[in-house]
């Protein structure tokens, strides 16, 4: 609630900064952008799911040493997870690959193991992900599938140069089977952002979704996932109307797909429509309350004056937390970074992102680390912490949000305002809240002592956040 006090101080800056800010400069279009088919809705397998699932749970509670039925059932529960994200399919998937693997171990049952690998990614659980993946590729080392679970899971450990090497195997050993093809070039694709090649990226996504289109079923989630993806990266260079129509082309092929939906969210509130931002964010939260969503939410009512609504959302987040907590890591980092964005818990903030970042060692770990740290008064930390974030080149406005911040507070004014014009050069909507109060303090920043507060405040922006 203390927070949601300090608002009214933020909220008027804001009111003031909208005449400052003026609306975004549309970006130019990447080279090379291939021309995609108009998006068409692809059927829904809902029917087919319920029947199928029905009748495999029957058949494991009759025989329970059918390991096949089990794979089977692990692997709908896993798509479905994919499709909603929706916790329960994770737990249902590795309860069910576990079961598989009591009946006939992994030597003999590698299908169980590699639904194993992917239920423990889903989990964040990446070191045993990881492990099972090298296991696969011993067992399996002609295949293309346990070098794409490696290299997932070494991806999102912070292993960057191994990930491409084994998504180098896995493109070797793929051939020309389209589902293999699609899935190199979204890895393609993600390794392209990593690496602040958006073009590239957004090349690489495009492949996919052609080759995805190529296939004569179409899978739904795939296609909906790639066009998401061309979105998100459209939309992390301020390109914000092409990023809203992959989300609808997303929505097009897939109603409700929550991930899209959130972002139409996002990318209705960039482009300063934040009603209809509101109603995106309320529709994501129904759909699944992930506590990103929810605090997005939150953040959008407090730009809108509506306190008390923002509250509830923010409590939200919090009751997610803790009925979460006992389940593992899945929101841990999101947990982490709400709380810096919004000035709780610095010290419980940090804790959380540095316990973390000790065994997912990747450049968004190495920011929420540094990014809590600066909450938590920890300024050599935060700017030993923010170059590892750093170190890849990425093009993230967010990260470079957060060193114009880290800057700030060390007392370097001018590293702060390169790294603040550049982020919201690159994506001066890259957040509801946040880029609001970048923007108020770009416009500040014209005074020569505007970034003499540090001293006072040694997070930096003590005097602008909510």
């Amino acid at each position: 609630m203390r927070c949601v006090r300090r608002s009214r101080f933020m909220w008027i800056a804001i009111a003031a900064l909208a005449a400052l800010a003026g609306p975004a400069v549309p970006a130019a279009p990447l080279p090379n952008e291939a021309a995609l088919p108009p998006a068409t809705l692809l059927a829904s397998d809902d029917r087919t799911f319920a029947h199928m699932v029905g009748w495999l749970e029957n058949r494991v509670r009759k025989d329970p040493e059918d390991f096949v039925a089990y794979n089977k059932l692990a692997g709908a529960y896993l798509q479905r997870l994919r499709e909603t994200g929706d916790a329960t399919f994770l737990t249902r998937g590795s309860q069910a690959a576990r079961a598989s693997l009591a009946t006939l171990p992994a030597e003999r049952n590698r299908d169980a193991l590699n639904l194993l690998a992917q239920a423990e990614f889903a989990a964040h659980e990446f070191d045993a992900a990881r492990e099972h993946a090298q296991l696969l590729v011993r067992l399996q080392p002609d295949k293309a599938h346990p070098y794409q679970i490696l290299g997932d899971a070494l991806l999102e450990l912070g292993d960057y140069a191994a990930a491409e090497a084994a998504y180098g195997q896995m493109q070797q050993r793929g051939g020309v089977q389209e589902i293999t093809q699609v899935a190199t070039h979204q890895r393609l694709g993600k390794m392209a952002i990593l690496r602040g090649d958006l073009a590239a990226a957004q090349r690489s996504f495009t492949q996919a979704l052609l080759l995805a289109l190529a296939r004569p079923d179409p899978p739904r989630e795939t296609v909906a996932w790639c066009r998401w993806q061309l979105g998100e990266t459209a939309f992390m260079r301020g390109d914000y109307g092409a990023a809203e129509q992959h989300y609808r082309d997303a929505l097009t092929t897939f109603p409700r797909y929550f991930r899209a939906v959130a972002s139409l969210g996002r990318v209705r509130a960039a482009r300063g429509d934040l009603a209809d931002a509101i109603v995106q964010y309320e529709a994501a939260v129904k759909i699944l309350p992930d506590p990103s969503f929810v605090a997005a939410l939150g953040d959008l009512y407090l730009l809108s004056g509506r306190e008390r609504e923002a509250a509830r959302q923010y409590d939200l987040v919090e009751a997610i937390a803790r009925l979460s907590a006992a389940g593992g890591a899945l929101y841990n980092r999101q947990q982490a970074l709400f709380y810096a964005d919004h000035g709780r818990e610095p010290e419980k903030a940090y804790a959380m992102a540095a316990r973390e970042y000790e065994v997912r060692r990747d450049i968004y770990g190495a920011d929420a680390v540094a990014w809590t740290a600066l909450k938590a008064g920890r300024v050599d930390e935060a700017r030993a912490m923010i170059k590892v974030a750093l170190q890849l080149g990425t093009q993230d406005a967010r990260l470079l949000y957060h060193a114009a911040m880290i800057a700030n507070a060390a007392s370097d004014p001018m590293a702060a305002r390169d790294f603040l014009q550049r982020a919201l050069a690159l994506s001066p909507g890259f957040d509801p809240l946040q880029s609001s109060l970048a923007k108020n303090l770009a416009a500040a920043s014209t005074s020569p002592a505007a970034f003499a507060a540090p001293k006072a405040t040694p997070n930096g922006i003590a005097a602008v956040r909510p």
